[in-house]
């Protein structure tokens, strides 16, 4: 076999061009000194197998479906806003005003069935004024008379405590909380109140007054303040009952420091609207 360079066995596992020239002397080629075989030379000089081509390809498949999945989650939109909880506010005002209307409608419907049951119902004069008095007492009815209305409200955003030796407000110093409502509510009731309307809607005995946040639910219906409260009653009587509740002397500690809204007006003689919503109460049921 030739030795001649050209040759594709040819090989100089003598550095110095003194030996004679074989690519096996012990038969095996040692890779650190000798040349590369014909096999080698063959796999760099057609790009084979490389580690960090396989990587970098691997990163930009990754990256593709992250930025697929992130547009498939996104569905096209900017997915940082907050579009998904405007459209449930949306939703919830949306209900809220249907409430409102099938509550008029509702309303409208009972006068109409209590004026034909009142044609002929077979009933006496004595019956009619005690149903009258039941319904009354119901607040079914509409209810005239003396009123005061107390006006609750939110403080501003940037209070600050207006008196020394109280601490900074937090945030749930400067907003109307349940039981605010619930104090003034009851206030009332034991000043002797005939009626209360809180907002729009007249207080039964089944109302429950109830908020999430910073927003009113009352029977079925949302309100954000200011909140109104009006009672039909003495006066004097129900000023009285406010200033002597506890819950109330509490709440006007806030009203003082941080700035919480509080306002109590004489209305004069006013009609409170009748209940008009569903009077069949809702309980829970055992499972059988």
């Amino acid at each position: 076999m030739s030795n001649s360079a050209d040759s594709p066995e040819a090989g100089s596992g003598d550095p110095s061009g003194t030996g004679n020239g074989s690519v096996e002397s012990d038969g095996s080629s040692s890779p650190a000194t000798g040349p590369s075989s014909p096999a080698t030379g063959d796999v760099s000089a057609r790009g084979g197998f490389r580690p960090a081509r396989v990587l970098t390809v691997g990163v930009f498949a990754l990256a593709g479906l992250i930025f697929f999945t992130s547009f498939d989650t996104a569905k096209g939109t900017n997915i940082r806003t907050d579009t998904s909880l405007l459209k449930l506010s949306d939703l919830i005002q949306e209900r809220s005003h249907k409430n409102g209307q099938l509550d008029e409608s509702n309303g409208a419907l009972r006068d109409d069935v209590e004026a034909l049951a009142e044609r002929d119902d077979g009933s006496t004069e004595a019956e009619d004024a005690r149903l009258t008095a039941l319904e009354k007492n119901a607040g079914t009815q509409r209810l005239k008379g003396e009123a005061i209305t107390v006006t609750l409200d939110d403080a501003p955003p940037n209070a600050t405590a207006k008196l020394p030796g109280y601490p900074e407000p937090q945030p749930d110093y400067l907003v109307i909380h349940q039981q605010d409502l619930q104090a003034v509510v009851n206030a009332l009731w034991l000043g002797g109140a005939k009626g209360i309307k809180v907002m729009d809607q007249r207080l039964i005995s089944t109302s429950a007054v109830r908020c999430v946040g910073n927003t009113l639910i009352l029977q079925g219906r949302v309100y954000s303040p200011p909140y109104k409260i009006q009672a039909v009653g003495d006066p004097e009587k129900l000023q009285k009952a406010l200033a002597e509740s506890k819950a109330i002397q509490n709440y006007m500690v806030y009203v003082n420091v941080y700035g919480l809204g509080w306002k109590v007006t004489e209305d004069g003689p006013v009609t409170l609207p009748g209940y008009s919503g569903t009077v069949d109460l809702q309980y829970a049921k055992p499972v059988e």
